[in-house]
Formats: structure tokens, C-alpha cells, sequence
């Protein structure tokens, strides 16, 4: 410790109630801020997470092609449109070269078929439409992890049984089926077929647990009278889900489908997710920057209040550089002692909230600890009152004691 750090200490200790003030302004700040970038984080995975649950990182499909105009002659005053789809087969034409084209790529990791079939489902006088989904139950769990949503029953158990059918929770409960029950099926093509009831999951999203069932690929095929080469998707997870449209761009070029990204097929949601981490952003951030006022104004304060004082050691040979020094170490101690209580502030937080239980499809408090928010927190309150000390010092540095003295 040399002198301009014993004079910062004096001043610092010579206005306690100002330092508390500013203290625990830095310490607020910087718990907010790290609360809320953390919960933000937690959001995101979790929203995303019940995405990957449903849909793959892409999705390779036929798409719908609309009709041209009859007349395409530009010179022509009337134009002759009829924007209606083409009726034309959804199939993939040789799934087994596609889904091995698509496998070449690096950043591939999990390539499965599967046929989406409209049906109705019959238990007694109950009646509910839905969706079934043709699937390879391994490679299907390997994509979505199906296992960890299954409540009763056993996911697995598809592989054994081609009569095999894992359906929703609130289907379950709707049409009153438990493990073990048999459940009616009628498709879109009039096909009427009996499943057995092998397990439950639960997605968290009801609109899928009240319609949406896993069947095997084949039993799906048979469902719309179609042969084994029947595909209507194929469904793709690669290393990063966040290179999902790039990726999606280079498989549709080779294989001539459209491939679409997780981001496109849940834009709504991706946007959202965009918009409140501005927000929370913006928010913490400010907070956190009007604690670094705080510590302005009070050193600002004090500048003022010890003008006297700066003069006579700027008389004694104290450079404007000292002057600098004794401030910005007031600030940077105020800041550093925010800045630790902050931090421990944010993790109780974040502690106590974790094992908090909201209910509903949600659970427990989605709130998670992140390293690098914290890092990111601990650097932007340092610098933040480093900042708020400078501008007073550099202030304070240049003060003529000439004209001090004079007055």
C-alpha cells in the first residue's frame, strides 16, 4: 500500500454512509443482472428443449408445389391464375439413397425415416382425430429421446410388438387407456386396425399430448395402403442445432427436397425467445449501469467536497495522475466489494428458486447457474465503476490550486 491508496481508504472510510449506499447499489446491479441473464439462459433451453421433444434439428420433405399461371405471356392484359396445389405424391422417391446422401454430411449424426398418418381414434363411442407417427423406435429415440418422456409403459417395447402404440398422456386420459389396453385405429384411407396400448409419454405441449401416438414404420405403411419405400419425412439431428438452417440449406441443394430447419418450422417462437433475452438484456444492463451513476454522483460529491484538500496535495507535488489513482481505487473498492456481494446475492437466488415448485408443465422454477453469466457480470460491474470513478478523477486531477487558494 503506498500513500494515494492510504489517502482512497481514508476517504472511503471517512464517508461510510455514501460507500454503504454505493455499495450495495453495485451489489443489486450485479445480482439483477446475473439473475436475469441466468433465467433467460434457462428459458431458452427450456422452450427449446420441448421443441427437440416434438421436431428434429431438420426435416426433409416433399413440398407442396402450387400451379402456374395458365397464360404467362407478360404482354398480355389479363392474366389466367389458378393458385391451387398440385395434387401430386408427398412420398420421397428412394429414401434409402436420400437418407444415405444425407448421412455424408459432417455434421450429421442421426438420420431416421418416418410416415405422418391422419387418423381417427376409436375406443368404445369415443372418438378423438389425430396423428400417428410411423417411426424406427430406436432410431426415433436416438433423435428424440423419447424414454425420458415416457411416464408408463415402455417405449422400447414397439421394437417387439408391430401392434405396438405409445400415445399421448391426455389422449390416455381422454379415451380412459392405461398400459395393456387395446385402442381402435381408422386412418385417412379407411383402414380400420386394432393397436395395443405399450406405453405413455408426456411432451408437456397438450395439444400433442391429446392427439399425437408412435407406431412402427410398417404398421404406418399399412395405414394409407402404401409399401415399404412409402416415406413422408426424414428427419435429421446434426452435431450444433444452431447451424440448422445452413445445414438445411446444403441437403436440400443435393437432394433436390426441401429440408427445413427447426428455426423455420418454430419462427414464432425462436422470435420470441429473441425478443424477451433483448429485453432482459437491456433491463439488467441498465440496472446495472445506474449503480454505476450511483458511484459517480457520490464521487462526483465528493470532489467537490474535498476540493480543499485536493489543492493542498496537488501544492505538496501530488501529480494529476495521483489524483486519478486515489479515486479510481475509492471507485474500484466500492465496486469490487458490490461486485463479491452481487455475486453471492445471485447465487442464493438462484439456489432458492431452483428448488422452488411452480407446477403445471413447467415443474420447478426454470432457473439454472451459468459460469459465463457470471463472468460476463463480474467484468461489466468492473468496468462499469472503474468508468464512474475515472470521469470525477479526471475532474479532481485537473484542479489548478493556484486558483483554489485564491477563492
Amino acid at each position: 500500500m503506498n500513500i494515494n491508496t492510504n489517502i482512497a481508504k481514508t476517504y472511503i472510510f471517512a464517508g461510510k454512509k455514501q460507500t454503504a449506499v454505493a455499495g450495495i447499489g453495485v451489489l443489486l446491479g450485479m445480482a439483477i443482472y446475473i439473475f436475469m441473464n441466468c433465467l433467460m439462459l434457462a428459458l431458452d433451453r427450456s422452450s427449446t428443449s420441448v421443441i427437440f421433444k416434438n421436431n428434429a434439428h431438420l426435416r426433409v420433405y416433399k413440398e407442396d408445389k402450387m400451379s402456374k399461371e395458365l397464360v404467362s405471356n407478360q404482354t398480355a392484359k389479363y392474366l389466367i391464375v389458378n393458385p391451387k396445389v398440385v395434387p401430386k405424391s408427398n412420398t420421397i422417391i428412394n429414401p434409402n439413397l436420400v437418407t444415405a446422401t444425407i448421412l455424408k454430411n459432417k455434421n450429421v449424426v442421426v438420420v431416421t425415416p418416418q410416415v405422418n398418418t391422419s387418423v381417427f381414434y376409436n375406443n368404445s363411442k369415443t372418438q378423438i382425430s389425430g396423428m400417428a407417427v410411423g417411426v424406427k423406435p430406436a432410431e426415433a429415440n436416438a433423435m428424440y429421446n423419447i424414454n425420458s418422456s415416457i411416464v408408463s409403459g415402455d417405449f422400447n417395447a414397439l421394437t417387439t410388438n408391430p401392434n405396438g402404440i405409445v400415445i399421448g398422456v391426455g389422449l390416455s386420459n381422454k379415451m380412459n387407456l392405461s398400459v395393456g389396453n387395446n385402442i381402435n385405429i381408422t386412418s385417412a384411407k379407411g383402414v380400420n386396425r386394432t393397436f395395443k396400448v405399450v406405453g405413455i409419454f408426456r411432451l408437456n405441449v397438450q395439444a400433442l399430448d391429446d392427439t399425437k401416438s408412435y407406431i412402427n414404420l410398417a404398421s404406418a405403411q399399412q395405414l394409407q395402403k402404401e409399401g415399404t419405400l412409402y416415406i413422408t419425412d426424414i428427419t435429421v439431428n446434426i452435431t450444433n442445432p444452431d447451424d440448422a438452417q445452413a445445414v438445411a440449406e446444403e441437403i436440400s441443394q443435393i437432394t433436390g427436397y426441401k429440408a427445413q430447419s427447426w428455426q423455420e418450422a418454430n419462427n414464432s417462437i425462436v422470435t420470441g425467445n429473441k425478443m424477451r433475452n433483448i429485453v432482459g438484456s437491456l433491463v439488467s444492463s441498465l440496472i446495472l449501469l445506474v449503480a454505476g451513476f450511483g458511484i459517480y454522483n457520490i464521487l462526483n460529491m465528493t470532489v467537490s467536497q474535498k476540493i480543499n484538500d485536493i489543492a493542498i496535495l496537488k501544492a505538496m507535488g501530488f501529480r494529476g495522475k495521483d489524483v486519478i489513482r486515489i479515486f479510481v481505487t475509492q471507485a474500484l473498492a466500492i465496486g469490487i466489494l458490490g461486485v463479491i456481494g452481487g455475486v453471492l446475492l445471485a447465487a442464493l437466488l438462484i439456489n432458492i428458486l431452483k428448488n422452488v415448485y411452480v407446477g403445471g408443465d413447467i415443474g420447478y422454477f426454470p432457473i439454472e447457474y451459468d459460469s459465463s453469466r457470471f463472468l460476463s457480470g463480474i467484468f461489466f460491474g468492473i468496468v462499469i465503476t472503474f468508468l464512474a470513478g475515472y470521469f470525477p478523477a479526471r475532474k479532481a486531477a485537473r484542479v489548478d490550486p493556484v486558483e483554489i487558494f485564491r477563492k
